[in-house]
C-alpha cells in the first residue's frame, strides 16, 4: 500500500523503513533539507541498533523516498502517518501539539478525497476528536485515527516489526480495515490487534507510561528506605520480581529515568487531566516525577561524601552520556545531569559513552569527553557508572585500576558486579546499597 510518514525523527523514520521492508510504498517527509539529503542515501540520523542497513536497504529497493514537501505526500498517497514531536510547552507541562497541528493543517486542503491520517505521536487525550473537526472542515471525505507508538529505544526495529500489540482508535470501519491491511505481516504472526475509539487509544499510550515511571520511581524509593533501614534493594528487587504478578522488567533500582518520552509524558498527563477535572486521580504522578529528579540529586550527594564533602579540584569520570544503553539519545540524560551538576561544584568531570559523545558535546559543552573508558578515567578521583551499557559491565576492575587515581566507584545502575570491583581492590557503592557503600553500621 502507498502511505506517507510526516516527521523522521526518531519513531517517523523507523516506522517508515520497518513499512517499507514489510512491502509498503512509503514516503517520507520532514522540514528539515539536511536531514531528508541524508536520508535519501540512507543514513540514519539516529543511532539504533539495525536501522542503518534497514534504511540503506529499504532505500536501495526503491520502497522508500522522502521529500520536504506536504504537499506532494498528499499527491502521494491517501494514507498518511504523522509522526512529529510533542514537547513540553515552554514554561508549562502540557504537551506541545503545534507540529501536529501544522501538519493537519498543511495537508488537509491538498488531501486526496477518502484519504486517512493517522496520528503516531504522543497527544493529549482529545486530539484525534479535535482535529478531525478541523480536517472535516476542509476535506469533508477524510478522516482522522490515532495508532500510538510503543517503541522502545533501542529496540525500535524489533519492536515495530513484531510490536507486543497494536492499538487503534478510529471511528468507522474502513478505518480499522486499513489499518489491518497495512499491519497484516504482524497479525498474521500473532500481534494482538486492539481497536477502540480514538479517546482510548490516546490514553493507553500515556497510561503505559505512566505505569512504567511509576514502577520505576516505586523501587528507587525502596532504595531510600533501603540506604535507611540498612537492607539492600538490589536483593529487595530480585525477591518482589519474583512475583509474576509484579515481575522483573521495570524494577531495576538506579539513577531513574530520562529521555524524551516518560518526563514529558507523565507531567503532560498530568496537565490534561487537571483540563479534565480528572487531576486529582492521577496526582500521584507528581510524586513519580519527584521521586525520578531526586534521585539524580542522592547521586550527586553519595558522590561527594566518597570523595570527602567536596568536588573542588578533583578529577571525576562519568561511564555513559546517553540516557539509556543501545541509544545516542542525551534529552533528559540522568547521566548528563548528574556529571553537569557535579562539574558545577568544581570537578573536572570527563566522559565516555560509546555512541553519544557528539551529542552530548553539543548539548553539555562545559563536560570533558574521552573516546574511550581508560582516558576518561585516567587520574580519576572517582568513576561513575551513570549509563547500563553492557560494555561496561566487561570493564576488567584490575586493568582499570592501574589508570585511576583512587579507586572508587558509584555504580549508580546497580549493574555491576560488586565482589569482582572489590576483590580487585576497589571500593564500589550504590544507592540502596548501604552495607556495599560503607553508609550503615549494624
Amino acid at each position: 500500500m502507498r502511505m506517507t510518514v510526516i516527521g523522521t525523527g526518531y519513531v517517523g523514520v523507523v516506522h517508515a523503513a520497518c513499512m517499507a521492508d514489510i512491502g509498503h510504498d512509503v514516503l517520507g517527509v520532514d522540514i528539515d533539507e539536511g536531514r531528508v539529503a541524508a536520508l535519501s542515501e540512507g543514513k540514519a540520523p539516529i543511532y539504533e541498533p539495525g536501522l542503518n542497513e534497514l534504511l540503506a536497504r529499504t532505500v536501495r529497493s526503491g520502497r522508500l523516498r522522502f521529500s520536504t514537501s506536504t504537499t506532494d505526500a498528499a499527491r502521494f498517497a491517501r494514507l498518511h502517518f504523522v509522526c512529529v514531536g510533542t514537547p513540553q510547552v515552554r514554561g508549562g507541562e502540557a504537551a506541545d501539539v503545534s507540529h501536529v497541528d501544522a501538519v493537519v493543517d498543511s495537508m488537509a486542503p491538498h488531501v486526496q478525497p477518502g484519504s486517512l491520517i493517522v496520528g503516531k505521536s504522543t497527544v493529549p487525550v482529545g486530539t484525534t476528536a479535535r482535529l478531525g473537526a478541523r480536517l472535516r472542515a476542509v476535506a469533508p471525505h477524510s478522516e482522522i485515527a490515532w495508532n500510538p507508538e510503543f517503541l522502545r529505544e533501542g529496540f525500535a526495529v524489533a519492536d515495530t516489526r513484531r510490536p507486543e500489540r497494536i492499538v487503534v482508535g478510529v471511528e468507522s470501519r474502513r478505518a480499522e480495515a486499513v489499518l489491518r491491511e497495512i499491519y497484516q505481516p504482524m497479525l498474521i504472526s500473532g500481534v494482538p490487534f486492539f481497536s477502540t475509539d480514538p479517546a482510548t487509544a490516546e490514553l493507553v499510550k500515556v497510561a503505559s507510561n505512566a505505569f512504567l515511571a511509576t514502577k520505576i520511581s516505586f523501587i528507587n524509593a525502596m532504595a531510600e528506605v533501603c540506604d535507611a533501614a540498612g537492607a539492600d534493594v538490589v536483593t529487595l528487587a530480585e525477591a518482589v520480581g519474583a512475583d509474576p504478578r509484579i515481575g522483573h522488567r521495570f524494577l531495576q533500582p538506579g539513577l531513574g529515568f530520562g529521555g524524551s518520552c516518560f518526563p514529558k509524558d507523565i507531567r503532560a498527563f498530568a496537565a490534561r487531566a487537571e483540563e479534565l477535572g480528572a487531576g486529582e486521580a492521577i496526582s500521584f504522578l507528581h510524586q513519580v516525577d519527584e521521586i525520578n529528579t531526586r534521585q539524580r540529586r542522592r547521586t550527586v550527594d553519595l558522590a561527594r561524601h566518597l570523595v570527602g564533602g567536596s568536588f573542588a579540584g578533583l578529577r571525576i569520570a562519568g561511564l555513559g552520556a546517553a540516557f539509556k544503553p543501545e541509544s545516542d539519545d542525551v534529552r533528559d540524560s540522568p547521566a548528563l545531569d548528574v556529571a553537569s551538576a557535579i562539574r558545577r561544584e568544581g570537578a573536572e568531570v570527563r566522559v565516555h559513552d560509546p555512541e553519544a559523545v557528539d551529542n552530548a558535546r553539543h548539548r553539555f559543552p562545559g563536560l570533558q569527553y574521552a573516546l574511550d573508558v581508560p582516558k576518561a578515567c585516567e587520574g580519576a578521583d572517582l568513576v561513575l557508572h551513570l549509563t547500563a551499557w553492557p560494555e561496561y559491565r566487561e570493564i576488567s576492575p584490575a586493568e582499570l585500576g592501574s589508570v585511576v587515581r583512587n579507586r572508587q566507584i558509584l555504580d549508580a545502575r546497580a549493574t555491576l558486579d560488586a565482589a569482582s570491583w572489590r576483590s580487585a581492590g576497589w571500593t564500589l557503592s550504590a544507592l540502596g546499597r548501604p552495607k556495599i557503600t560503607g553508609m550503615y553500621t549494624d
